[in-house]
């Protein structure tokens, strides 16, 4: 017999899905079973099982990210879907596709409060763009349908809710009769450009500005070739958003990476200076570190239009498709003669790689975390793709690691959630299985739900064809990221109760699973471990500890941030010295080497 189910699976084939990520339970147990009967070599979809339903989720919006198609996760109902929410709200705050199919009770258990049901619809109604149950099998083309390309044009999570009964229940093609939608499989593109007159305007500010910056996000991704030229055309420099990084190769001299608290000091220069601001795909969060209004003329462009408008007062607000909209303007800008403004942010980006540089190599108790990300960085591979968390990896990755053309990386934006950064790894690894995979985590997210993927990691890795997947844990006993901001934010003293960690040795337990586990407690092994790591044709778990004392200093530090520093130390901030010592060694290093580069030191200078 022919199932709903059955269907649901030859839909999706139909739709381009090639994985589904998924996490089995009676509620979706009929979808399952449907699932099997579809795991063979005519029927082209791999079902991979994570340890929770939480994973599934994230991995769904990894898959997303990194491929630009449609990522599927499956779960149970109540449970196993309310597990999903959170990898799905990545999904929503990040604007990614992303189809979540979960089971729900019998038709006849519907508002009854018998066990597992739950108004699912209601639940998944601010999360999803589409939200809805299948009742009939007449329903399910349609249902499946609009699913996919709510997802694909609104760049947002839809919700198929499966009934057990429905999945089960034999299929019927949708009839010429009232009531009943005959669907179609299909998207339309979403390369949208604006018409001629606003292509125009874009080009009329960008000509008339002197000192043009642009602020790319991951809503540029597949345009970098695009986003240079305009570069090239204005003499612009470039600022990348964290998700963006990707997106503008590391090597153009005038990219100063990201902005604000894990930005460059170039960065904020260039805003603070610029005259003209033109944002790219992004719905970049700190407003404070933007122009101040009336400083730049802005435009914005953007493929979702509730994103314009709404971080700066822009001049113009452009709905379109970031490389479609660049291709039709380019022939309208004029090259810039005088690239004094795009030179200058190039030679200020020099001197500041060499302060990153100096504050890296300060001494801290045991290993500075900054030191292991340059190091890492030196190592990278061509097309190694690089995860971080939502912690101080985030921070060390925003000023550490360069991402040259080819590489890609990614992490939790918007949302910002813990222990992203193994899923996405995972996810990564999947979709790209000959691509070296790098997970940078820290000890707090990695005991969150990461240590577990190791289970998964043992379970799939002969399915990829590059064996190599690097786990780099930040081992200091502390939820870090956290007690700085409990410091910095409310002026509160870092509490033990909260921020304390049960330590463990990662690297054995690493070994458990057979991978290599290396322990890295002195600095000067810090090049040798990840020489290993590189060099083995498997799974490395790095275990490398380091100080949780030493700051993630923004690149312009505030009154607001000494002041709630000092408050915190003088409350009684258990780590107080620490603070104090480490806080003290970078912001020398960083001082002395900003005058070396404004005195030249060391660098033959016929100035001097």
């Amino acid at each position: 017999m022919y199932t709903v189910s059955d269907f649901v699976i030859d839909r999706l084939i139909v739709w381009g899905v090639a994985r589904i990520y998924g996490f089995p339970g009676d509620g979706i147990g009929a979808f399952d079973g449907a699932l099997g009967r579809a795991d063979r070599a005519d029927k082209p979809l791999t079902y991979v099982r994570p340890t929770h339903e939480e994973l599934c989720a994230l991995m769904a919006t990894a898959h997303a990210k990194f491929t630009g198609t449609v990522g599927v996760c499956v779960a149970t109902s109540s449970p196993g879907a309310f597990h999903m929410i959170n990898g799905l709200y990545d999904a929503k705050m990040d604007n990614q596709p992303v189809v979540a199919i979960v089971g729900q009770q019998g038709l006849a258990a519907f508002g009854t409060d018998t066990q597992q049901e739950s108004n699912l619809e209601r639940a998944f109604s601010d999360v999803a763009a589409f939200v809805q149950t299948i009742l009939t099998p007449m329903q399910a083309q349609v249902v499946v349908d609009k699913a996919f390309r709510v997802a694909l044009t609104q760049l947002q999570p839809t919700v198929i809710i499966m009934p057990h009964d429905v999945q089960a229940m034999p299929m019927e093609e949708p009839t010429q009769a009232l009531w009943v939608s005959r669907s179609s499989v299909g998207a339309p593109s979403t390369a949208l450009t604006p018409p001629v007159s606003e292509i125009r305007k874009i080009a009329d500010i960008l000509n008339a500005g002197k000192r043009v910056a642009m602020l790319v996000g991951h809503g540029a991704n597949g345009a970098t070739d695009e986003v240079l030229a305009v570069a090239a055309k204005t003499g612009a420099g470039i600022v990348t958003a964290l998700r963006g990084k990707q997106v503008v190769p590391a090597e153009v001299p005038y990219h100063t990476q990201q902005l604000g608290l894990l930005g460059s000091l170039p960065s904020l220069k260039m805003m603070q200076a610029c005259d003209t601001l033109l944002m790219l795909g992004s719905n970049y969060p700190y407003t404070q570190f933007l122009p101040a209004t009336g400083q730049a003329r802005g435009i914005q462009i953007d493929l979702r239009p509730s994103h314009l408008g709404i971080r700066y007062p822009m001049e113009l607000h452009v709905w379109g498709d970031v490389k479609a909209t660049l291709q039709a303007l380019l022939p309208y800008l004029e090259q810039k003669d005088d690239l004094s403004w795009q030179n200058g942010i190039a030679d200020q980006m020099q001197d500041w790689e060499k302060v990153l540089a100096a504050v890296a190599d300060v001494a801290a108790d045991p290993i500075n975390p900054r030191k292991v990300f340059v190091e890492l960085n030196k190592r990278l591979p061509a097309t190694a793709i690089v995860t971080c968390d939502a912690g101080t990896t985030a921070d060390w990755y925003g000023h550490h690691i360069r991402l040259r053309r080819g590489m890609l990386g990614d992490l939790s934006g918007m949302l910002a959630t813990m222990l992203a950064a193994m899923p996405y790894a995972i996810a990564a690894k999947f979709a790209f299985p000959e691509r070296p995979v790098v997970c940078t985590i820290g000890d707090g997210a990695f005991q969150m739900l990461g240590m577990n993927e190791l289970i998964t990691i043992k379970k799939y890795l002969d399915v990829w064809t590059n064996k190599q997947f690097i786990i780099l844990v930040l081992h200091n006993n502390d939820l870090t990221q956290v007690s700085w901001e409990m410091r910095t934010e409310d002026g509160n003293p870092r509490w033990t109760g909260s921020q304390e960690l049960q330590t463990i040795d990662y690297a054995a337990y690493a070994q458990i699973f057979g991978f290599q586990g290396i322990k890295v407690t002195d600095p000067g092994a810090i090049a040798a471990a990840l020489d290993r790591a590189f060099a083995h044709q498997g799974v490395t778990l790095l275990d490398v500890y380091t100080d949780k004392n030493v700051p993630p200093l923004p690149a312009h530090i505030t009154s607001e941030f000494v002041i709630h520093t000092a408050e915190a130390l003088l409350k009684g901030d258990p780590n107080g010295v620490g603070v104090v010592v480490e806080s003290a060694k970078a912001l020398a290093a960083e001082g002395l080497q900003k005058v070396k580069n404004a005195f030249h030191i060391g660098q033959n200078d016929d100035k001097r």
